[in-house]
């Protein structure tokens, strides 16, 4: 039997990997590196699972990088611009550059759900813009926060899971 080129990967053999932002201590949903192990390197392709009380990330909008989501398994709801959408497998969720639409995935299901998450790798000039989150503005260089993004009216959503939200709100009464 011959051996596999190095662009054909399996999935469940690569390393998971949770995002933690600076000045927080959740962990975000893991990740596996599918496009990057398989040799890609202008476009990211990521495997992430959103076990039930997480999110994909904190919600935020890219100038000048275009972005997707497609859900393989489960339900989650798409946290757009403070509005929750619920997706479910078989959706397609895509982030054109420089619109502004903010955007995280939340799973606020009692069952894990599997994201096919991809974009453009990161390019050069890119700026982001976490509308919920401005002390990310001190975590990035004043040439990576998108200080004019387009104004987009936010719904009343705070972008948290409900797991997270009820025990903040457990410990705020404490």
């Amino acid at each position: 039997m011959s051996t596999r080129p190095p662009f054909i990967v399996s999935a469940s053999e690569l390393p998971e990997h949770s995002h933690v932002y600076p000045q927080s201590e959740e962990a975000m949903g893991p990740t596996r590196s599918v496009g990057r192990a398989a040799g890609l390197v202008r476009l990211g392709i990521n495997l992430q699972r959103l076990p039930p009380g997480m999110r994909s990330s904190w919600p935020h909008a890219e100038s000048d990088e275009e972005e997707f989501v497609y859900v393989i398994d489960g339900d989650v709801d798409a946290w757009i611009d403070g509005e929750l959408h619920r997706m479910v497998a078989g959706d397609f969720a895509a982030f054109p550059a420089g619109t502004g639409i903010s955007h995280c995935f939340i799973n606020n299901s009692t069952m894990e759900a599997l994201l096919l998450v991809g974009g453009e790798a990161a390019k050069r000039g890119n700026r982001l813009i976490y509308p919920l989150n401005p002390s990310r503005q001190t975590d990035l260089s004043a040439a990576d926060w998108w200080h004019d993004a387009p104004l987009r009216k936010l719904g009343a959503h705070d972008g948290l899971p409900d797991q997270l939200r009820n025990a903040k709100r457990s410990g705020d009464a404490a």
